[in-house]
């Protein structure tokens, strides 16, 4: 296998490294959760206590560093980076809580309120950051239904802590931090039951896992707050310590585990059916009933406590029917909720590759744009990626454009959301607006994508061209992308497997061409178009040989528009297929007309240039052989002029000309000189003519540049050695032309000879040009 280059291999091992869920938070949580640990066994008397309570701060920092790390992903959706961040506002809360601990340095009864309150609005941060998750419609019914459960366990643990917990707390402790205490402990409680309904919510996006993780951290400030007030001073010291330590690591490992199913592919788990959570609001009435026939029974005789009894029995009897039924329905939900995850994650990635699709990338990065965020999009498009489907075949095809997405992937920092756009279409979004950032990231993807691809038994090359575009003010999703597409287009046009950023001149181009290809079909249909011939000449005899047919158009309204205006458009609109049938039929045409009124002697051939999108066309050799049958033309007569880029567009172009080269018509190599592989072309490509480039002809008649004498001079005697007809393009006066006839060239064109001429002016320099003695026209 190649060796992938030291830069890149450099550049996926950052990108990787920053794929995966950063472990640092979770190291620090843990460390800080076993340095508590080890402080309260090997302690002694004269140990401080600020070394035990320091571990809380420490854990609620890593939480911190955790939740907010999901909360600044673009990869993930906006729900649940909102929550993720909601969890660290959390997270802070309770780490001014625990830091108000340290500095408090004591092990009283009950919960101080300077402690009490930051933690409180923690644990209302940690409530409202399941408002920021997609809710199941609801009925006002079924909203009465979660008020209600909330409110049960809230009244329940109030009672419980008032009328229990109290009276178990050692004697003169101060009311304010029991009631401290009893407070975090109900608001424990009633986090629970959200955590509960969350889990259970088929519209959560956050993964169930982690909610039963985080659902750790209010059930230990529930049993510290029962500890803080009632138990004796070894329980309120270890619940005093191990309580932050243990939500701060809780938070920290379920941040960590959403992190892990966000950096794996694949269709998101449907939240869990059965869950204790559901048991909480009949624990509570089941509390509440036990702590009635408590109290009742100290004051009631026999039988009142007896009916006390009977009616509680009773409310167990329909509170465990209604648990039965609530387990039968649970079961026939998780299928719906499954099939229901599955829809939703199809319908937002790509299944082939598992990537984000378009209705995803749009939706994140109109988010973005609509929250005023740096946003830049980087389009990939995979070069000649037709050429894999047709000639390996589709299944190949398939598999390389999954090896690319994974590439993509692990080129891209968590911060980037990679996504398939459609077909060899990929996008990557950044959450950036720095040019330098953006272009940084175009050139470390076409680095990855340089490193041949193992696909099967094949060793495939899957070059690229990548637009860039910064997302401006007021710019729209769609507005956006498209300029990305525009760049993407100009780096292809700049010669493929590059990147381009997007610059507003390049819009002005693109709809000048949309204006000048809407023209031209147009023009094609009025007949706007004509013909010109320039005149191939023997330069040794100065007969006329052939014509190039050169295509011309006048437009109504601006003129003459220049070839090298309309021809580009046509090329890429696809014009170029009628545009250069047209011209094929109307030169046979014209061609017959000269031999009817003037002989063939007058003019042998006619050249016509051909592109590669024409050759591409499965038809196009019936359509060469029937121009030739309907003008009454022999193949010999009809010389097709291509480019050198256009033979090495694939099979399919090399079969057609080896097939225009059995049928007889004559072949011309244009430009010839210019391209990369021109010799090698010669052993593969049915060639009959070179023509020597004009690049290769100027100045070569002060003999300065020795470098073009050479060139000039090897054609010359190559197209000899090969018996092929070498013509000289560009001839621009006397002394060029006198230096190629030296060289050995036969047939030459250029304005010294002739300017391109329209059929009646070609007749007449036809006519001059037959006699026997006749020179070169100037």
């Amino acid at each position: 296998m190649t060796t992938p280059p030291a830069a890149t291999r450099v550049g996926r091992r950052r990108a990787q490294k920053q794929a995966q869920p950063g472990l640092l938070p979770l190291v620090i949580a843990c460390c800080a959760l076993v340095w508590v640990l080890v402080w309260l066994v090997t302690r002694d008397e004269l140990s401080s206590m600020r070394g035990g309570y320091i571990a809380g701060p420490i854990a609620m920092m890593a939480a911190f560093l955790a939740c907010r790390r999901i909360g600044a992903m673009i990869v993930v959706a906006r729900p649940i980076r909102g929550f993720w961040r909601h969890f660290s506002h959390a997270a802070i809360c309770v780490g001014i809580g625990t830091t108000v601990s340290v500095a408090l340095n004591n092990n009283t009864a009950g919960i101080s309120p300077l402690v009490a309150a930051p933690v409180l609005v923690g644990v209302t941060f940690l409530m409202l950051a399941f408002l920021q998750l997609p809710r199941e419609v609801r009925s006002v019914q079924r909203w009465a239904q979660v008020l209600l459960d909330g409110a049960t366990v809230a009244v329940a643990g109030a009672l419980i802590f008032w009328y229990v917990i109290f009276e178990l707390a050692p004697p003169g402790a101060d009311r304010i931090t029991q009631h401290g205490a009893a407070l975090v402990g109900v608001g424990g409680l009633i986090a629970l039951v959200v955590i509960g309904r969350a889990a259970l919510s088929p519209a959560s996006l956050v993964d169930p896992v982690a909610l039963r993780i985080v659902a750790v951290g209010p059930l230990t400030g529930v049993v510290a707050a029962v500890l803080l007030i009632a138990g004796g001073d070894t329980g309120r010291l270890w619940s005093s310590m191990l309580a932050g330590p243990i939500v701060g690591g809780a938070m920290t490992l379920a941040a960590h585990r959403q992190q892990l199913v966000l950096s794996r592919p694949g269709v998101p788990r449907a939240p869990g059916g059965r869950s204790i959570y559901n048991a909480l609001p009949l624990a509570a009435v089941i509390a509440t009933a036990a702590l009635v026939i408590t109290v009742s029974a100290r004051q009631l005789d026999t039988d009142q406590r007896v009916v006390i009894i009977g009616a509680v029995l009773i409310a167990a009897f329909v509170v465990a029917r209604q648990l039965l039924g609530l387990r039968a329905n649970e079961k026939m939900l998780v299928g719906i909720r499954r099939q229901q995850a599955e829809l939703e994650h199809l319908a937002m990635h790509d299944p082939l590759t598992g990537l984000a699709n378009r209705a995803r990338f749009g939706a994140v990065l109109g988010e973005r744009l609509d929250a005023h965020l740096p946003a830049s999009v980087l389009l990939v498009d995979i070069d000649d990626f037709k050429m894999v489907n047709d000639t390996m075949g589709h299944a190949v095809g398939d598999q390389l454009l999954h090896e690319v997405a994974q590439r993509l992937r692990h080129h891209s920092a968590v911060t980037h959301l990679p996504a398939r756009l459609g077909g060899d279409e990929f996008a990557v979004l950044l959450d950036t607006e720095e040019p330098v950032q953006a272009e940084a990231a175009a050139a470390r993807i076409l680095a990855a994508l340089a490193v041949p691809f193992k696909v099967g038994e094949h060793q495939l090359l899957a070059h690229a061209s990548i637009g860039v575009a910064l997302a401006g003010p007021g710019d729209s999703a769609d507005e956006v992308l498209r300029n990305a597409d525009i760049a993407m287009y100009a780096a292809k046009g700049a010669g493929k497997a590059s990147w381009a950023r997007f610059e507003p001149r390049m819009r002005h181009e693109v709809v000048n061409h949309a204006r000048v290809g809407s023209e031209l079909h147009n023009a094609i249909i009025r007949h706007e178009l004509y013909l010109m011939y320039q005149p191939v000449f023997d330069i040794t005899t100065g007969r006329m040989s052939g014509a190039e047919a050169l295509v011309r158009w006048h437009h109504p309204v601006r003129g003459n528009v220049s070839p090298g205006d309309f021809i580009p458009v046509a090329e890429r609109s696809g014009l170029i297929v009628p545009l250069g049938a047209w011209v094929l039929r109307e030169a046979c045409e014209q061609l017959a007309r000269w031999h009817a009124e003037y002989g063939p002697a007058a003019i042998r051939s006619i050249n016509v240039n051909v592109a590669a999108r024409q050759l591409r066309e499965t038809g196009f050799v019936d359509q060469v052989a029937a121009v030739l049958s309907d003008t009454g033309l022999v193949p010999a007569n009809l010389v097709l002029e291509v480019t050198e880029s256009s033979v090495v567009e694939g099979r399919q172009v090399r079969d057609t000309l080896q097939a225009l080269h059995e049928l007889g018509v004559r072949l011309a190599l244009d430009d010839f000189g210019t391209g990369q592989s021109s010799l090698s072309l010669l052993r593969a490509f049915p060639v009959d003519v070179l023509k020597l480039d004009k690049s290769f002809v100027d100045g070569i008649s002060d003999g300065e540049d020795r470098g073009r004498l050479a060139v000039a001079a090897a054609v010359a005697q190559l197209a000899e050695y090969l018996n092929l007809y070498a013509v000289a393009e560009g001839i621009e006066n006397a002394a060029q032309l006198e230096r190629l006839r030296q060289m050995g060239y036969r047939l030459g064109q250029g304005y010294f000879m002739a300017k391109p001429l329209p059929p009646a002016e070609m007749a007449a320099l036809m006519i001059r040009t037959t006699a026997p003695a006749v020179t070169v026209a100037t």
